[in-house]
C-alpha cells in the first residue's frame, strides 16, 4: 500500500515548521536565557528596586516586562541569591531594594566566567563561517 501525502499536507506541515521556528520566538529565548544573569550583574554592588533594574534592562534592548522581572527577583530570592529591604520613598509608596547576598555574589562570579566562556567559544563558531 503506497501513502500519498497531498500538496495541502505539505504546506500544512511547512507552515507548522515555520510557527515552531519563528526568529522572534529564538531571539526572546535568548534574552531569557541570559536574563538571570544580568539581574545580578546588575545589582553587583548596587542596591536597586524592581523598576530600576527593569529601566536598566530595557536601555540594554532586553525587552524586558514587568510580568517577567518580578517572579524572576522572587526566584532569585528564594534561592538565597538576593535580598530586598523596604525603603521609604519620597514620591510615592515604599520601595523594595534588591541587593546581592554573598552567595549571590559567589553565583555571578561563576556566571561571569561561564558568560567569558561561552561568549568566546560561540566567537569562534560563529566567526568561522
Amino acid at each position: 500500500m503506497q501513502t500519498i501525502i497531498s500538496n495541502t499536507t505539505k504546506k500544512t506541515r511547512h507552515k507548522k515548521q515555520k510557527e515552531v521556528m519563528n526568529v522572534e520566538n529564538t531571539k526572546a529565548q535568548m534574552r531569557k536565557g541570559v536574563l538571570e544573569y544580568c539581574i545580578l550583574s546588575i545589582l553587583n554592588g548596587h542596591d536597586k528596586y524592581a523598576s530600576e533594574i527593569l529601566s536598566t534592562l530595557k536601555d540594554a534592548k532586553m525587552l524586558v516586562v514587568e510580568g517577567t522581572i518580578y517572579p524572576l527577583l522572587t526566584r532569585l530570592k528564594n534561592a538565597g541569591l538576593l535580598n530586598y529591604r523596604w525603603e521609604e520613598s519620597t514620591s510615592g509608596p515604599p520601595r523594595k531594594y534588591y541587593t546581592l547576598t554573598e552567595t549571590g555574589k559567589l553565583f555571578l562570579k561563576e556566571l561571569d566566567s561561564t558568560w567569558n566562556e561561552l561568549r568566546s567559544a560561540t566567537n569562534l563558531v560563529t566567526q568561522n563561517k
